[in-house]
């Protein structure tokens, strides 16, 4: 334990879906958050809400100087950084043959360049500490990875592409460094009821048909009790990949 928090983690995304469920979650028992999303108002919300618990980050969690810069004030605020979760994203809805291309580099910039940054960035840090820390401690980097990363979707094929190369490094960095004591963990949500669908253009009408025949829907709060289930293992338990969906998603 580092003082009164039980870990100091960093979560991108933070003010929305997922990674507000997990920075919550994580606040809840114990854990001390930087969270970094674009809307400062609601980091601000968040600090006041989950003080003194969390830290928020403006900016994009893609850029050099905003990564360098959650390291910094975690450190600053709580101590150094024992836990990342890679989970800013865009999404993008389409097919290969008929989706818009036209943001399909912005989606890539964050999706795969600015997860990759940051697993970078957190593996630099924490592969040191192991070499006399483990295995009394634990060091952790989360990925949020997504089912048509693993599986080929037709109608979200473009997003799915940037979350294949996610799953690529994700499980390439695994096997660099879990053997030095860090372990890497790929979480692959399913059809997640969040502000998600809109951002990536999904109709409303192609939502309620998912709902309807797949429902009840995931929400963030599932995917961060999975997180922390598998964050709070011992240190020598290390749980490489969660696929979670809704009972009734039979695909993707």
């Amino acid at each position: 334990m580092t003082g009164k928090y039980s870990r100091i983690a960093i979560v991108t995304g933070a003010t929305s879906g997922i990674g507000e469920a997990t920075a919550r979650r994580f606040a809840a028992e114990g854990i001390a958050v930087v969270g970094n999303g674009r809307n400062k108002e609601k980091l601000l919300a968040l600090e006041k809400d989950l003080w003194p618990m969390f830290r928020g980050v403006a900016g994009d969690a893609g850029h050099d100087d905003v990564i360098a810069e959650l390291f910094a004030s975690a450190e600053a605020a709580f101590g150094p950084a024992d836990l990342v979760v890679v989970n800013a994203g865009r999404g993008l809805g389409g097919s290969v043959a008929t989706g818009d291309t036209a943001r399909l580099a912005a989606v890539f910039e964050l999706n795969v360049l600015g997860a990759l940054a940051l697993m970078r960035a957190a593996s630099e840090r924490m592969v040191p500490r192991q070499e006399t820390d483990y295995p009394q401690k634990a060091q952790d980097i989360v990925v949020l990875g997504s089912v048509v990363g693993r599986h080929v979707s037709p109608f979200s094929a473009l997003y799915g592409a940037s979350k294949f190369a996610v799953h690529s490094l994700t499980e390439a960095l695994r096997r660099e460094i879990a053997p030095k004591g860090v372990r890497v963990t790929l979480v692959e949500p399913g059809f997640v009821l969040s502000g998600f669908q809109d951002a990536a253009g999904y109709s409303s009408e192609m939502v309620d048909g998912i709902k309807t025949r797949l429902g009840p829907l995931l929400v963030g709060e599932d995917v961060a009790d999975a997180i922390h289930y598998a964050v709070t293992r011992p240190p020598h338990v290390h749980i490489g990949d969660i696929v979670i969906r809704p009972t009734r998603q039979d695909y993707p």
